[in-house]
């Protein structure tokens, strides 16, 4: 065998053996960080307070749900008081309670109930009834509803402490969430492959930029984001858009930073993040009409726009006026705060109820209604609480999107409804309060399915408002209520 072919089969070996050592390695290495980064003690010691939480959550779930004791139960207590100091001296008696004692229980329930219903005929009619067979009639009545209503009173404090207790749990529950999750992103940064790295680290550095340190944030099912510390050197001009060109070109998949596009790297260090670009875009616009004889609307909307989710929020506060505006607003901006800190929608959602529910404020309650669009992949989770309709308006039909639930803070268990619809190219996303459906006469619902298909207006500002208009021609020229509409529409990038 030619002596050329020998070496070129041993250089060939000690490349192979080189490449297949170096994955080795790149593998152990990889493995013995996840390793270190799973079973870091300071991870595992916020895992450790956050079961704490969960612990202390469930005990208070599993206290008693109400401290009431049962009707005949209080009924048959405060009789008994009733016989020591009214009935005692009586002469009926023995009469009244030993030998027809069932019978005389079933008159003072039903007098109870009667009383409790408010139909002063019938209540006059009952005390009158109860009076003619009763020898201390007027001074029994008295002191029989004063004590019933005592119990009642003390029923319903022991009904509040529990609703309370209930909500405590749910918060301490949502906390221990938080702290798992606080846990896993703290610990969930790793660095890119060397040779990724040092692509990117070279090219920077051609375009006058000097690279500090660069993350990958691993984070099952969801996009690739990458963190990177960076500054521009003297007479550098390279913007973060053309930086996340240079990364994605990089790596193969269109990368944005999070920040202003148009930004310019300063001559300072600073940590900016990158991530995968999304597929669609959103454009939104809101049409409002103020209540007649009011000078602020008890309706409110937040938009937002985080890691790929465009998230459209409407809430309608109790009424109208500054008192309604209060409460909606107090909701949207909770959940704005919420979701920015990277909760869940439904875990705001819960926090927010919990919050209204222990409002020293009593009857403070607004709907709820959040619709979610994945940017990545075009569906559009919904959120409601009480809310009227959503529609969907695609081509030439129309689909709803209802709710059945209750609005936030009437109720500290409060199922909210959630469901998810694909929306396509040029799909419009129709939202709106109460107060613009009620404005319809007739069937309310096929009323707006036909006017959304008759709208002409393309850009969702002007939509929103010509659908307004027509509502208000079909309502007779008239804002009972306050009326919003928050229209959204898609586009393939």
């Amino acid at each position: 065998m030619p002596e050329w072919i020998i070496a070129m089969f041993l250089i060939g070996a000690l490349l192979s053996a080189g490449d297949m050592a170096k994955i080795f390695l790149e593998a152990r290495r990889s493995r013995r960080e996840a390793a270190v980064y799973d079973n870091h003690p300071q991870k595992l010691q916020m895992e450790h307070y956050a079961d704490s939480f969960r612990v202390l959550a469930e005990s208070f779930y599993q206290m008693p749900s109400k401290s009431v004791m049962p009707e005949t139960g209080r009924v048959d207590k405060i009789l008994e008081k009733e016989q020591q100091e009214v009935c005692s001296r009586c002469a009926k008696a023995s009469w009244c309670w030993e030998q027809y004692g069932n019978l005389t229980r079933e008159r003072c329930q039903e007098l109870l109930q009667t009383i409790a219903d408010g139909d002063e005929d019938e209540i006059s009619r009952a005390k009158g009834e109860w009076n003619a067979s009763c020898l201390n009639g007027s001074r029994f009545l008295e002191l029989f509803w004063n004590r019933y209503q005592q119990e009642r009173q003390t029923a319903l404090w022991s009904g509040r402490v529990a609703e309370s207790r209930r909500v405590v749990a749910e918060q301490l529950s949502e906390v221990a969430w938080i702290m798992d999750r606080a846990a896993c992103d703290l610990y969930s940064l790793n660095s890119l492959p060397d040779e990724l790295s040092e692509k990117i680290c070279r090219q920077m550095k051609k375009n006058g930029a000097f690279v500090q340190k660069i993350w990958l944030q691993e984070r099952p099912k969801e996009h690739l984001q990458i963190y990177m510390t960076v500054k521009a050197g003297r007479h550098c001009r390279i913007t973060l858009r053309q930086t996340a060109e240079l990364i994605g070109s990089l790596c193969g998949i269109p990368m944005v930073a999070v920040r202003d596009g148009a930004q310019v790297l300063s001559g300072e260090y600073q940590t900016v993040l990158f991530q995968e670009d999304v597929k669609f875009q959103v454009l939104y616009g809101v049409g409002r009409i103020t209540k007649e004889q009011e000078s602020i609307s008890g309706d409110n909307y937040s938009v937002l726009c985080e890691n790929g989710q465009f998230v459209l929020c409407l809430s309608d506060g109790m009424g109208s006026g500054i008192e309604a505006n209060r409460e909606s607003e107090t909701v949207v901006e909770l959940f704005e705060q919420f979701l920015r800190a990277g909760f869940p929608r439904i875990m705001a959602a819960r926090m927010i109820n919990s919050m209204l529910l222990l409002q020293p404020k009593e009857g403070m309650f607004s709907t709820f209604d959040v619709a979610s669009i994945n940017l990545y992949t075009g569906v559009c989770s919904f959120l409601k609480g009480g809310a009227s309709p959503t529609f969907l308006r695609r081509d030439t039909w129309v689909e709803v999107v209802e709710s059945t639930s209750l609005a936030a803070g009437l109720v500290s268990q409060t199922d909210f409804d959630t469901t998810t619809k694909k929306l396509y190219d040029g799909d419009y996303l129709v939202m709106m309060t109460d107060g613009v459906l009620d404005a319809l006469p007739g069937d309310r619902t096929e009323q707006m399915k036909q006017l959304l298909l008759e709208v002409k207006n393309s850009e969702p500002r002007e939509f929103a408002r010509e659908l307004l208009e027509r509502v208000l021609r079909l309502g007779g020229c008239r804002a009972r209520d306050d009326m919003t509409v928050l229209v959204a529409r898609i586009w393939k990038k």
